[in-house]
């Protein structure tokens, strides 16, 4: 059996006891391992020791100021993300500590709320930086953890060759693709390839984040610069001093954005928002985006000389569809990733839901698919993953029922026979008594469900996602009675 990844790690240095004790509360395993240190000193030993994933640090501390402890994490292991907490009026410490590369600051007392959200994203940052996004032939074999990308057809080839072109190259970098295919991946591969890989990694959704606050999000902000902004904040630009910044989705970018982002790639200068002093950064930028941008250079909504700096060096991903061979390679890692992970043994893939799993157009690409190949790990009870275990999107997609075994849906044409209807229920009862029946509550629930089931699948031709709906149950659960009352959807709902 596959072993379950580490759970993360989380020290945090303080000499209060009530913060501690309320760390406690709130991180507990199975979901974190907490560590906590009173003192500068034990927790230089503890991050030497356990290298956890994440550190809290306070301000004040009985033996080392928590600046001068954060210099010494830092040149110990740069990647580690530090977030600081701090009383009110104590700010400047912990605004100098994220200039020199801390990941925030929280403010005594602090929320709930924002401190598991903002140690969340801090696992989520070191498992960027930490995790290697490699090619396949570096991947070693027996090394689950890391990310790897996956394919031989032609189009992945040349991907390949292009990472090892220009990750040494500092220069921006522009990855072209339709969503799921990807990019942040090759991004992360170009970084673990290049000279800054001893720096930091940050990724910033640009589509996620509300126009009014990307700006503020990659170039910081002083205190009063707009409503909301009750406190100094330090942008990704200064952040990622050293490392290097991918910008996903920059096809979303407003003009006022997309402006600064042109002045940050040719002087690596500027300004906070709201503020008049130039910050100086060192940042190598990598980009990517789903959209087309010089349809929308020539729509005059997004700025040609931007474009242009941008595309200094392009890689295209191609979408999961037009990768011939690669699926089978990309079902076999997923399944290896995933029994490691969930605890199965799930040890092949049928010829029949491989042949579904080819058949399927994949709108999701890779991403979609390791949706789909967990779910349905997650779901098969046995060594073999046959079609019943596969999404009823996978399955609707596939050919008729007849040529791939039981499905778990059908088409409107194939549901077109009539279902019997219900038996005369006095008759069934009076029979039921006569044969000596002491069952009769369950059999009469069990036709009643049957029936039921029977309409409701055929009014949703078949289609099980939207028959748990209208039932108010799960899918597993609808299975389950699918199974138990044999009914049987094949080509027809019987």
């Amino acid at each position: 059996m596959g072993k379950k990844p580490a759970i993360p790690t989380l020290l945090v240095v303080d000499d209060e006891p009530a913060i501690l004790y309320a760390f406690r509360e709130v991180f507990q395993e199975p979901d974190v391992r907490l560590l906590t240190s009173p003192t500068a000193a034990d927790g230089l030993a503890k991050v030497s020791e356990h290298r956890p994933n994440a550190i809290v640090l306070d301000v004040n501390l009985p033996d080392m100021s928590g600046l001068d402890l954060f210099r010494r994490i830092h040149e110990f292991d740069a990647k580690i993300p530090v977030i600081f907490i701090t009383a009110h009026g104590k700010t400047e410490t912990a605004i100098e500590a994220m200039k020199l590369g801390a990941l925030d600051y929280l403010l005594k007392p602090f929320d709930v709320d924002e401190l598991t959200r903002l140690v969340g994203r801090a696992f989520e940052i070191s498992r960027l930086m930490r995790v290697p996004a490699v090619l396949a032939e570096e991947a070693p074999a027996d090394d689950e953890s890391a990310d790897v990308l996956i394919g031989r057809c032609p189009a992945m080839q040349k991907v390949y060759k292009s990472i090892g072109r220009v990750a040494s190259q500092d220069m921006t970098v522009l990855v072209l693709g339709e969503s799921g295919t990807g990019k942040e991946l090759v991004a992360r591969a170009i970084y673990h390839h290049s000279n800054r890989s001893s720096g930091p990694f940050l990724a910033i959704n640009c589509a996620a984040i509300p126009e009014t606050l990307l700006e503020s999000e990659l170039f910081g902000h002083e205190k009063g610069s707009f409503t909301g902004a009750d406190r100094k904040r330090i942008g990704k630009f200064e952040q990622c001093n050293g490392g290097t910044l991918f910008l996903d989705e920059i096809g979303d970018m407003t003009p006022l954005t997309q402006t600064k982002i042109l002045r940050v790639l040719q002087e690596q200068r500027f300004e906070r928002v709201g503020g008049n002093e130039t910050i100086q950064t060192d940042v190598r930028v990598i980009t990517a985006t789903n959209r087309n941008l010089e349809e929308l250079v020539a729509a005059g909504r997004f700025r040609g000389d931007l474009y242009y700096r941008l595309r200094v060096y392009t890689i295209e991903l191609p979408p999961l569809r037009e990768r011939g061979d690669d699926l089978p390679l990309l079902v076999e890692h997923f399944t290896r990733r995933f029994n490691h992970e969930l605890g199965k043994e799930v040890n092949s893939v049928s010829v029949a839901a491989l042949d579904l799993l080819r058949q399927y157009p994949w709108p999701g690409n890779v991403r979609e698919m390791q949706s789909v190949l967990k779910q349905a790990i997650l779901e098969t009870t046995g060594p073999v993953l046959i079609p019943d275990f596969l999404p009823v999107t996978v399955l609707a997609a596939g050919p008729a029922a007849d040529a791939v075994g039981s499905s778990n849906t059908a088409s409107p044409s194939d549901v077109a026979t009539p279902l019997a209807a219900l038996p005369d229920l006095d008759q069934f009862v009076g029979e039921r008594v006569e044969a000596g029946c002491e069952s009769l509550h369950g059999e009469w629930m069990s036709l009643m469900e049957r029936h039921l089931l029977l309409r409701v699948l055929q009014r949703t031709e078949g289609n099980q996602a939207q028959a748990a709906k209208l039932l108010g149950i799960d899918r597993g659960t609808l299975r389950e009675k699918i199974r138990s009352l044999q009914i049987s959807i094949d080509r027809a709902v019987s």
